[in-house]
């Protein structure tokens, strides 16, 4: 009986290996278009990427000719000249994430617990946080330079209250530019903490008050660490788009030469000195930069609440 049930099991399991190919095969299909259109648009624009960076100008050429090599000193070159842009990015983006958690944890505590109750005003609130995507990220910026420009009401009354000194100007400063991506990255802090709190079980912060805890202590040690996968996407969402932004800090937007950010080398690298081997470098070292933050994210709590 044993054999007979051995022969039995084999063949019923033998039809189903052909299946399980064809399965195998349509999966393949399916995953085709994806990996085209990563091998299309990500792997052959990085490698170009990559290639231009160690690109040598040519020899007696013109302004922008240059010729394949391994020439890895465009990286130490970028490095020295560059340092404080890079710096300068990076703090200011941070100052721009700190900024917007400072902003979007009330607004966000605020929609997803105390407008819990009231599915209308929540939806409503959830539509004026998003209301801004809109209108062009381009002429957001533009109003807000008109309403720090030396001329608008704001500014004659910062003079007028000698808060402001004679002479001195809002747009061009670190202030405004920070201003400017606080502003700008502001939803994408709200909505991924929003998603947290919204899903925070109101038990245990009532619990927290029957053990005589004070609300601050309730706040700190049963709140926030209910919502850290929201805060940290949202840290993650608002400082790598930061980082890179380059149209804040323009001088013809809301900064100056003396605020010039990473993204800002990059585009005169690429459009006015055609260095394209250094603009290259500089955007690798800008994206190495950033996924070295991400690449410990995802290490120690893995993909599932990165969005």
């Amino acid at each position: 009986m044993a054999f007979g049930a051995f022969g039995a099991t084999t063949t019923a399991t033998a039809p189903a290996e052909p299946a399980i190919r064809k399965r195998s095969k349509v999966a393949l299909l399916l995953l085709l278009p994806g990996v085209l259109y990563l091998a299309l648009f990500f792997l052959a624009p990085l490698l170009s990427l990559v290639i231009t960076s160690f690109q040598a100008p040519v020899e007696f050429g013109d302004i922008g000719q240059y010729q394949t090599a391994f020439r890895w000193e465009n990286y130490t070159t970028v490095l020295d000249t560059y340092t404080p842009h890079i710096v300068r990015s990076f703090a200011f983006a941070a100052t721009a994430t700190v900024a917007a958690l400072l902003f979007s944890f009330p607004l966000a505590y605020f929609i997803g617990v105390k407008l819990r109750r009231f599915p209308l005003l929540q939806a409503l609130a959830l539509t004026l946080v998003i209301a801004p995507f809109f209108i062009s990220f381009l002429l957001r910026t533009l109003a807000w330079k008109q309403l720090l420009s030396d001329e608008s009401w704001f500014v004659s009354a910062l003079h007028g209250l000698q808060i402001l000194p004679p002479g001195e100007h809002v747009t061009g400063t670190a202030f405004s530019v920070i201003f400017g991506l606080t502003y700008n990255f502001i939803p994408f802090m709200t909505l991924p903490i929003y998603t947290s709190l919204e899903r925070l079980d109101l038990r245990y912060v009532e619990a927290g008050g029957d053990l005589y805890a004070s609300p601050a202590s309730t706040f700190f040690r049963v709140t926030v660490p209910l919502a850290a996968p929201g805060i940290i996407s949202g840290a993650l969402l608002t400082f790598i788009p930061a980082a890179g932004d380059y149209i804040n800090a323009s001088r013809d937007f809301l900064g100056s030469t003396d605020t010039a950010m990473i993204g800002n080398v990059i585009e005169a690298n690429f459009l006015v000195l055609q260095n394209y081997p250094a603009a290259a470098a500089l955007s690798l070292i800008l994206m190495v930069a950033i996924l070295i933050p991400v690449s410990v994210y995802v290490m120690r709590s893995g993909t599932d609440d990165l969005l």
